[in-house]
């Protein structure tokens, strides 16, 4: 079976989704930024400081070549994965691609209980960054299957509507 891969801007809950989705569909779950950092033995941003998005970016498409071969499993991408045709190729050759919305202003409020985002450094601009990285990447979620705005939805919401496209697709067999 196809695997179901959640994209979508940091904040707008890839990875609460797809752990969420996973255990309702008895698959096994993949956040493919937390794989990066567990092999990398250091944090997204502590990758960005000492080596850079670049080698970040380089990291991701690595990841996501593996990923792309694995089979029934929900795989929570990293908000700049959809920068590369690449990975995109990849996840959808095997994959079923949702793209997560939220509204600028949810994804300030969620990204802003942690400082792990390495992008939003800058606290003074934060929202100013976020709408250019919004509008520079809006295209390319546009891409996906199936869109969901997560904004004022609660988790439940959001898996029932996954489900519903999931069956409405095709794209489940037995379990639902």
């Amino acid at each position: 079976m196809k695997n179901i891969v959640l994209i979508g801007f940091m904040g707008t809950g890839k990875t609460t989704i797809g752990r969420l989705l996973a255990n309702r569909l008895g698959r096994p779950f993949i956040d493919s930024d937390k794989k990066i950092e567990y092999e990398n033995g250091m944090s997204i941003r502590e990758i960005f400081n000492a080596y850079g998005e670049t080698y970040f970016r380089q990291q991701e498409r690595s990841m996501i070549a593996r990923l792309s071969h694995y089979n029934s499993t929900v795989i929570a991408a990293g908000g700049g994965v959809v920068l590369s045709t690449e990975n995109m190729v990849r996840l959808k050759r095997n994959g079923v691609i949702i793209a997560l919305t939220a509204s600028t202003e949810t994804i300030l409020e969620r990204t802003g209980r942690r400082n792990t985002r390495p992008l939003l450094d800058d606290f003074e601009k934060r929202e100013q960054i976020v709408n250019k990285l919004l509008k520079e990447r809006m295209e390319l979620y546009q891409k996906a299957d199936c869109h969901i705005d997560t904004s004022n939805s609660s988790p439940q919401q959001v898996i029932n509507e996954i489900m519903f496209f999931l069956r409405q697709g095709g794209y489940l067999r037995g379990r639902s």
